[in-house]
């Protein structure tokens, strides 16, 4: 059995010395999930997505912020602290790897998250990460005359 800490199995010594790891900082000021909320908000199944830019005094090479939130709607806080850590598990498992450095992303639980199947939930975050990056290419690409 693997180390816990390790890398997983399925990869080659080959796709080890390619993959990018970013490193993951957390969010904790409120200002910080206010601005992520101004900026880009993707939906897709039981996730919503808001992500900008990290702002210039906090940027770091190569990290990526990551921060979460369930609201009442959820359910009680057991319901919402359970949602929170399965958003946790998925987003370490997806973003390091296909994140942006510089970005700050807040994954938002939705109704049914606690219902949905982690695959299922993995490809959620994983499709809205995909259109935000999209959006984010789309907009910064200047206007063919």
């Amino acid at each position: 059995m693997a180390a816990r800490n390790s890398l997983p199995d399925i990869l080659s010594v080959a796709e080890v010395g390619v993959a990018k790891r970013l490193r993951i900082d957390r969010l904790k000021k409120r200002a910080d999930f206010l601005a992520a909320a101004r900026y880009l908000r993707r939906v897709a199944g039981a996730v919503t997505l808001e992500m900008a830019p990290t702002p210039d005094p906090v940027r770091a090479p190569q990290t990526l912020r990551l921060g979460f939130t369930a609201s009442k709607k959820i359910g009680n806080a057991v319901a919402r602290n359970r949602a929170k850590r399965r958003l946790r598990a998925a987003a370490y498992a997806l973003l390091p790897l296909s994140g942006r450095a510089g970005h700050d992303y807040v994954l938002v639980a939705r109704a049914g998250i606690l219902a949905r199947d982690f695959a299922a939930l993995k490809d959620d975050i994983a499709e809205a990460a995909r259109t935000a990056h999209r959006k984010l290419d789309a907009a910064s690409t200047p206007d063919k005359v």
